[in-house]
């Protein structure tokens, strides 16, 4: 099921400060105490910045130890970008977050560890920026099938272009029926 953010405990979206002026703008993304304000205590591991083609799907991703959480920017082009909230014991373990980001509103938008994280490109050449709270750690990193018909994720009626690994992901369904999604609980995802 389709959810409005503030449903989701733990998500956050806000908008990067803006600071034009005749020769152009500054952008500052993010400041800590800005991001304390928001909920979002962490400091970032990683940087990871992705380039993508119009109709390229990145995802549905996340990882579980080291956990990780992500402030995501579409720095140029545009992104649809969905969130799935994998926590057993959550309100709305299954049900997701969709939201364009574009490099033209600014917006940010925290997703917190215990949710499965993607995107479609709507753009060629679109660039996206995520700021990581672990650094990668592929031993203990998953994902859910972008396509999985129980999410019920409306994507954009574009050419998928979809990797192999992507593509092979588990459903909601399996995933939930292994061991490994224990790790995600809503007491210790948030």
């Amino acid at each position: 099921m389709r959810r409005l953010i503030s449903e989701l405990i733990g998500v956050r979206v806000f908008a990067a400060m803006q600071f034009p002026d005749e020769r152009g703008a500054v952008l500052r993304s993010y400041t800590l105490s800005g991001l304390a304000a928001e909920g979002i205590g962490t400091e970032f591991r990683q940087a990871i910045q992705s380039r993508s083609r119009r109709g390229v799907v990145r995802g549905l991703h996340f990882q579980w130890s080291p956990m990780q959480g992500k402030l995501v920017r579409c720095v140029t082009g545009a992104i649809l970008d969905i969130l799935v909230d994998v926590r057993l014991g959550s309100p709305t373990l299954g049900d997701h977050v969709a939201l364009e980001l574009s490099g033209a509103t600014n917006k940010i938008l925290w997703v917190p560890p215990g949710f499965a994280h993607g995107f479609m490109a709507l753009a060629d050449d679109t660039i996206v920026i995520y700021e990581c709270s672990a650094e990668w750690a592929p031993e203990s990193e998953g994902g859910i099938l972008w396509s999985d018909p129980a999410l019920g994720i409306e994507w954009p009626t574009l050419h998928a272009i979809v990797s192999p690994k992507d593509s092979k992901m588990p459903t909601l369904a399996q995933w939930l029926a292994d061991p490994r999604s224990a790790h995600f609980r809503l007491a210790t995802a948030i």
